[in-house]
């Protein structure tokens, strides 16, 4: 996000002010400036130690206020998504959700975004003077620019209405990495044959601290859970290495792991479609490749 802002403040001739919400230390906060943030507003408060969209919104829109800031950049995960709408509504400025590049020019102001389930793009024209991007996971490269970083604390004007509602207990899944957060992802297709045989998914997305993912034939089959499912009716990911194994390769499939840095897949059908789409490629029987991969990374861990 960092990289892009700094991308986008090239063109319009400004700089990057990042905004930090809860506590984080000012060693993390100061890296942001190798990637070209000039100032960091740094937003302490315990009520914001978890997510509070209402509260969340005032302090984005507050700092752009004080920054006179004319574009917001965020994430487009689920915080992303939870606040956009919301800030773009307070500052009356129009909304690119899903952006995957920089604008394509300035006036007007046009970007590009995904449609139609990645399979694709749509050029976006916002007409009003403030904007708000939400900005596609793996959709824009890291880039270092080193500038001088000013850390400076940041009070939003709260009300009580900003706390309404209260958070009273969350509950996280443990012992393993959420699919919508893993930079890894192991899936698993028909060409896993059955439920039995998912071991060394499991093993593999252990090993490489991934999660584990299937298609909807596995799902609707009942051999994994539904909170699996990736693909146009699942969840859409974008890990940075997506290994799909005896998985054929449905445009339905593709169309939610397409925006995935690097994508390995293993299939016994060379001319099955996923290789189409698929960096780098293994022609063989998943029941085979898949316990000596497993092999072969315990044994580089246990020379390194």
């Amino acid at each position: 996000m960092i990289s892009y802002g700094a991308g986008l403040a090239k063109m319009l001739g400004t700089t990057v002010t990042a905004i930090s919400i809860g506590k984080v230390s000012d060693d993390e906060l100061n890296k942001l400036g190798n990637y070209g943030a000039s100032k960091v507003l740094k937003v302490e408060d315990d009520r914001l130690n978890q997510l509070v969209n209402s509260a969340y919104t005032t302090s984005i829109t507050q700092a752009a206020e004080k920054e006179n800031a004319h574009v917001i950049v965020l994430s487009n995960n689920f915080t992303g998504k939870a606040l956009a709408p919301r800030i773009a509504v307070k500052l009356k400025a129009g909304l690119v959700a899903g952006a995957a590049a920089l604008p394509s020019s300035l006036t007007p102001f046009v970007v590009r975004k995904k449609a139609f389930n990645g399979k694709a793009f749509a050029n976006v024209k916002i007409n009003s003077e403030k904007k708000v991007l939400s900005l596609s996971q793996n959709s824009f490269g890291i880039a270092e620019s080193s500038t001088p970083l000013q850390v400076e604390s940041f009070i939003p004007e709260f009300s009580d209405n900003h706390f309404g509602m209260e958070i009273k207990n969350t509950n996280k899944i443990t012992g393993k990495v959420l699919l919508t957060d893993a930079e890894i992802v192991v899936s698993g297709g028909r060409g896993m044959k059955g439920p039995e045989n998912w071991g060394p998914i499991e093993e593999l997305a252990g090993l490489l601290n991934g999660a584990t993912a299937c298609s909807r034939p596995v799902s609707d089959e009942g051999w994994r859970s539904h909170e699996e499912h990736t693909g146009q009716t699942g969840k859409i990911i974008a890990p940075n290495l997506y290994i799909a194994a005896g998985i054929s390769g449905a445009i339905q499939h593709l169309a939610g792991v397409s925006s995935s840095k690097c994508m390995v897949a293993i299939n016994k059908d060379k001319e099955a479609p996923i290789f189409e789409s698929a960096d780098y490629g293994v022609i063989g029987d998943v029941q085979k490749v898949l316990p000596d991969l497993v092999k072969a990374i315990k044994e580089f861990k246990s020379e390194s």
